[in-house]
């Protein structure tokens, strides 16, 4: 198998990619970014306890806006949070196409790249390990590998991913098939992030320190508190909290990401719901499940107060 120079993996950031990171929508209004959105989306995202932002993945129909557009996204939510930890979605059939746009925007100083293997192409093991390593050699920031077969057609192994992590500048894996983030979780050897929302607090009763989670757009409160909670040993009650947002999880991925998150935040006020083609709009009669299934979430202030009670029994256990 080949293999990458570590020399040429040094990076630029200590960011360590734990926590919850959003994988942002792109709003749009009449066709064209939707700026004032951008920035109150990521308001919004600041105040709510995540740890990062990923833009331009798949939630972001990165691959339907073009560089110009993404320049002036970073730009809008480095104003809104300069805070906020950026790690940028790049994804393409050819490695080379997606390096020249890995380089123009990593002058934008991004935490991070989020980093498929090519699409479509399905190149065996030497090539996936060539694809890395050119990414490597085009940005000194940290890359989290992006194993999510039905969109690429590349199943990546649990070795290969590890290897990938060892020789190359990729220091965590995005991983969408719950058996096998749990094999990762179980060796231990690299830091899995977990991309498959419906195992989520799986993911956290097994050790798991961060994920990427798009269902998150809806009420990020609460998948904050069950990761929080899961680290404080409640986990009955980070079960139980999990458990009330399951049919919200369930109901966003009934039709095609993101077009049901972004109804979800049009019913909410917060965007439109439009999407660009071959994007479209979802159902109505999944919209009508959808604002059902938003209504009978806990509220904000049940959630927070669940939470400080929490915290300060633990307290309490450790006087």
């Amino acid at each position: 198998m080949l293999t990458a120079n570590k020399e040429a993996a040094l990076t630029d950031t200590s960011v360590n990619f734990d926590g919850l990171w959003l994988p942002l929508i792109t709003p749009f209004r009449d066709g064209q970014l939707d700026i004032p959105a951008v920035q109150s989306l990521a308001c919004y995202c600041s105040a709510s306890g995540i740890s990062g932002l990923v833009l331009f993945g798949s939630t972001g129909e990165g691959n339907l806006i073009t560089l110009d557009e993404k320049s002036r996204i970073v730009s809008a939510v480095r104003e809104a949070a300069p805070q906020m930890p950026i790690v940028l979605g790049a994804g393409a059939v050819d490695t080379r196409t997606m390096c020249l746009g890995i380089r123009k925007l990593d002058r934008l100083k991004p935490d991070g790249w989020l980093v498929p293997p090519p699409y479509y192409l399905c190149p065996a093991a030497d090539g996936i390990v060539w694809h890395y390593k050119e990414v490597a050699w085009a940005t000194k920031r940290p890359i989290i590998i992006y194993n999510i077969p039905k969109r690429t057609g590349t199943v990546l192994s649990v070795e290969l991913m590890e290897h990938l992590c060892q020789y190359t500048s990729c220091v965590a894996v995005k991983e969408c098939d719950p058996i096998v983030l749990s094999a990762m979780n179980a060796r231990r050897k690299i830091n899995a992030l977990c991309g498959e929302d419906m195992a989520f607090f799986d993911h956290c009763l097994q050790g798991g320190s961060g994920a990427i989670s798009a269902s998150a757009h809806i009420r990020p409160d609460i998948f904050v508190a069950v990761m929080t909670l899961t680290k404080l040993g409640h986990h009955d009650d980070a079960a139980m909290l999990f458990a009330s947002l399951k049919p919200m999880i369930r109901l966003l991925f009934q039709e095609p990401n993101p077009s049901p998150i972004k109804q979800v935040l049009a019913s909410l006020g917060v965007s439109t719901n439009e999407v660009r083609l071959p994007m479209t709009p979802v159902s109505e009669a999944l919209a009508k499940r959808l604002g059902q299934v938003l209504a009978r979430l806990p509220s904000t202030e049940d959630v927070a107060a669940h939470l400080a009670r929490s915290r300060a029994d633990a307290r309490l256990q450790t006087e």
